[in-house]
């Protein structure tokens, strides 16, 4: 018996042994196990189990740091501070923000505001694509030295 013959005789079933009495319910499982080889607590497991799964509640807060133009304007003030650490560029942003407005778009209030607010834990998980892509790799300087 296949996989899916023993799902549309699970599904079958199901709603018998779960109207049935004790002695009935036996009986059934007997039967279940016999035809499909399961092992009675495995079947016992598979009768009982709910037809609709639980719909699944979505963990946590919802975002604040997601916006694009949120995301492009530390992207490019990365860049342009040449690609320092998350504690750095933190306290980079008040200062690069004028120059960003001169060179590009003018940001709105909001993410004006959400940029001077951010962690440096957000912008490290912010920038993670990012680095993966275009981060740097490879030997530091003074290993590339004693290399050759």
């Amino acid at each position: 018996m296949g996989k899916n013959e023993r799902q549309a005789y699970l599904k079958a079933i199901r709603s018998r042994y779960w109207r049935a009495g004790k002695k009935a319910k036996v009986t059934i499982l007997n039967e279940f196990c016999a035809v499909c080889g399961y092992n009675r607590k495995y079947a016992i497991r598979l009768l009982n189990q709910r037809t609709k799964p639980k719909k699944k509640r979505l963990a946590g807060r919802k975002p604040i740091y997601a916006s694009l133009e949120l995301l492009m304007a530390l992207k490019r003030i990365w860049f342009a501070s040449d690609q320092m650490c998350s504690k750095k560029l933190k306290a980079a942003i008040p200062l690069w923000l004028p120059f960003y407005e001169t060179l590009y778009k003018a940001l709105t209030l909001e993410t004006q505001d959400k940029l001077l607010a951010v962690s440096a834990a957000t912008i490290d998980r912010l920038l993670k694509p990012v680095r993966l892509v275009h981060g740097r790799k490879g030997l530091s300087g003074t290993k590339l030295l004693m290399a050759i």
